[in-house]
């Protein structure tokens, strides 16, 4: 077995590892780069900009709800790697589109430019679709029974490092050098998936089913009967709804409660992403390699403790003077400053110590022909979830909920999440 970084040497690896990095980073670019835009420079409303939030993450989930069936169909049946090289195609048209967007948008066109950035983020979420089964349904195909974990250890991680640097830049560059960097990352990507190994078919050929409902319906109900399958499935859907929460109410918090600017908004979120790709890691070490639920329960109840604090804290903040927000060198100096970032921090590492072996249960439970699906059943799921997230966050500040009420929301949730893992727990270890 080799160690989790000994994998990232290994060509049935690595190409695949770039690959998925090059498009998380370029999602999260584009995306926060578009939010961050409209939240600081083109709305000035906190209603309205909970809203566009969450209408581009619903937009974003939507074809995972729709199409995720016919996407892990067909990872099934044809060669993964082929369809990773035409999808990652795909990604340098999408940005094309949204690179045009962000233009529209700065020259002063607004609403046909955010017409175009929304059609880039829906596109965007249909490149995820087709690709997200695969990334995590090739590894039991190039990887040994012992190095899955690992491998979805690094994934996961490499995911979360790849949110983290394109917050991180959208928070820093301009719109102008946002249009180019997602159309030369998309490029990248491109040659990187030229390299991924062959993954053939495996077991017989598939009859497709195009309708999306009967599609997701067969495809839920030949994988959910299956207990530790149902209860990952719900136990990771639930954790996606608390992430649709917390992405959905970010922004407006940083700019309405803590009062700081956009560069600081991106500094929180590029920490949460930090805090998953290093929780990711550290419960492989503990596991050992061994695909197991032991510490989920008291990982997402120690993430909802830290949530509630998060919330505590938030309110205690002290404003900035009307009309200005703090910039990074002032966030840093208000005396609760390290307690936010430590505490969000925390969260971050608890939430991926949650979820990462949950990801693992999907790809080792079932034969190598079925995992494409039994992934996509779980995206089709997770979906939904994140979607029920975002309308729940739309009802709520509709009838005024503040984003520190949102959080405390969330905590409560994570209370259930435990519930669910220690059902897994029992019925697997």
């Amino acid at each position: 077995m080799l160690n989790a970084l000994g994998l990232l040497k290994e060509r049935r690896f690595l190409p695949l590892f770039t690959t998925q990095f090059l498009g998380a980073y370029n999602d999260n670019l584009f995306k926060t780069s578009m939010v961050l835009f409209a939240t600081y420079q083109v709305f000035n409303d906190a209603r309205v900009e909970s809203n566009f939030n969450a209408l581009a993450t619903a937009l974003q989930i939507l074809p995972f709800f729709l199409l995720s069936a016919l996407s892990g169909q067909l990872a099934d049946t044809h060669d993964k790697a082929r369809i990773i090289r035409l999808v990652k195609a795909a990604e340098i048209l999408i940005m094309l589109v949204g690179a045009a967007g962000l233009m529209t948008v700065r020259a002063g066109f607004v609403t046909f430019g955010i017409a175009l950035m929304l059609t880039a983020v829906l596109c965007l979420g249909i490149h995820a679709t087709f690709f997200g089964p695969i990334k995590y349904a090739i590894l039991p195909q190039h990887l040994k029974e012992d190095e899955v974990l690992a491998g979805t250890g690094l994934v996961e991680a490499g995911t979360y490092l790849a949110i983290l640097l394109g917050t991180v830049t959208a928070g820093w560059i301009s719109i102008e050098a946002t249009a180019i960097t997602v159309l030369i990352v998309a490029l990248i990507g491109w040659i990187a998936g030229r390299f991924v190994p062959p993954a053939p078919r495996q077991g017989p050929a598939l009859v497709i089913t195009l309708n999306p409902l009967t599609s997701s319906w067969r495809l839920i109900s030949d994988t959910m009967h299956i207990p530790r399958l149902f209860l990952a499935i719900c136990s990771i859907s639930f954790f996606w709804a608390i992430g649709a929460v917390l992405i959905i109410t970010f922004p407006p918090l940083v700019k309405n409660m803590l009062t700081a600017s956009q560069e600081v908004a991106s500094l929180t979120i590029a920490i949460f992403s930090i805090g998953v790709a290093i929780g990711s890691v550290v419960i492989n070490t503990m596991l050992k390699g061994h695909i197991s639920a032991r510490y989920a329960p008291m990982s997402v109840i120690a993430m909802g403790a830290l949530v509630a604090v998060f919330a505590f804290v938030a309110r205690q903040w002290t404003p900035a003077a009307d009309g200005h927000l703090y910039t990074v060198m002032e966030f840093a100096t208000q005396p609760s400053a390290w307690l936010v970032i430590g505490v969000l921090f925390a969260i971050a590492i608890t939430g991926g110590m949650f979820v990462v072996p949950l990801y693992a249960f999907l790809t080792t439970t079932v034969t190598k022909d079925q995992t494409a699906r039994t992934v996509a059943a779980n995206n089709v799921v997770n979906s939904g979830a994140m979607v029920v997230g975002a309308a729940i966050v739309l009802s709520l500040t509709a009838f005024g909920a503040t984003p520190d009420m949102l959080l405390y929301m969330v905590a409560a949730m994570c209370l259930f999440a435990a519930w669910l893992a220690q059902k897994l727990h029992r019925a697997c270890d």
